[in-house]
């Protein structure tokens, strides 16, 4: 199988607490990020660019692939070639808050996540009557990666409270620093890459999330694992890692927070046992 990770993130899927209560923000309560984006990455509400004319409104539902961020054109909810039965095109909210609105973001339906497979030439053994339990699965694994993401955020819970996802984009193919490491130790290669971006109360946070699956351990809680962290796009985004690091890592000799003096909540949360979504 491969290496422990390299991070201080959980190590499965597993159920990592959420804040259950919103830490003191100085942000005013109203404050909202103006900028919204679609699932695709794209800002939808920019007044200074007017929408244009879709040259390609005759090919909805085409898979033309978008180079800016690896997605479709146009959601695609048509059936794609070769399906066999007719999959549900219903979409449900998620729990993560999405950026710029009061609503949360929208999962993809079945149909769409079947021809997301077959685009990425990743579904030749997942059928039709797979759809449920996998897209399922798919929106356990988003749901626990924001709970990943919060356990970071709450490192700025006094100046934010209230984090949202902004946008986010897949890439699969392009391997995160650490991936490529974990790969180099004899370590396999996750499966897929999301770069998500936080409005953090006004400031864009990107983290960068790999995800793996050990085989061996199919069927179980620890088949799946959510290496997520701020990318190192800054400063403080390397110091949120160091601390992090530190914090876990006293955790596990048993030891205080070695700033506080007090047990880290942050850390205790990191080390819960995993738990089956």
């Amino acid at each position: 199988g491969n290496s422990q990770s390299a991070t201080p993130s959980a190590n499965s899927v597993g159920n990592p607490s959420a804040p259950t209560e919103q830490a003191a923000c100085p942000v005013k309560p109203d404050y909202r990020n103006p900028a919204v984006y679609n699932v695709y990455g794209e800002r939808i509400n920019d007044p200074n660019k007017p929408a244009p004319k879709n040259p390609l409104a005759a090919l909805k539902g085409a898979e033309i692939l978008d180079p800016r961020n690896n997605m479709p054109l146009e959601p695609n909810q048509l059936p794609c070639p070769g399906q066999r039965k007719p999959l549900s095109i219903d979409r449900v909210a998620s729990n993560i808050p999405k950026g710029g609105t009061e609503s949360t973001w929208m999962f993809p339906s079945p149909q769409m996540v079947f021809n997301a497979l077959r685009r990425k030439g990743k579904g030749d053994d997942v059928t039709e009557d797979d759809m449920e339990s996998f897209v399922h699965a798919h929106n356990a694994m988003n749901e626990a990666t924001w709970r990943h993401v919060l356990l970071w955020e709450k490192l700025h819970a006094t100046e934010c409270g209230a984090p949202t996802l902004l946008r986010f984009q897949g890439k699969p193919h392009d391997l995160s620093p650490i991936a490529w490491i974990r790969s180099m130790l004899g370590g396999g290669e996750p499966f897929d890459r999301h770069d998500w971006v936080v409005d953090r109360c006004g400031r864009e946070v990107r983290y960068v999330i790999d995800f793996y699956f050990y085989d061996e351990k199919a069927g179980t809680p620890e088949a799946f694992e959510i290496v997520a962290r701020p990318a190192l796009d800054s400063l403080d985004s390397a110091l949120d890692r160091l601390k992090m690091n530190i914090y876990v890592k006293f955790a596990e000799w048993g030891l205080p927070c070695p700033i506080s003096g007090h047990p880290g909540t942050i850390a205790q949360t990191q080390q819960q046992p995993a738990q089956q979504q």
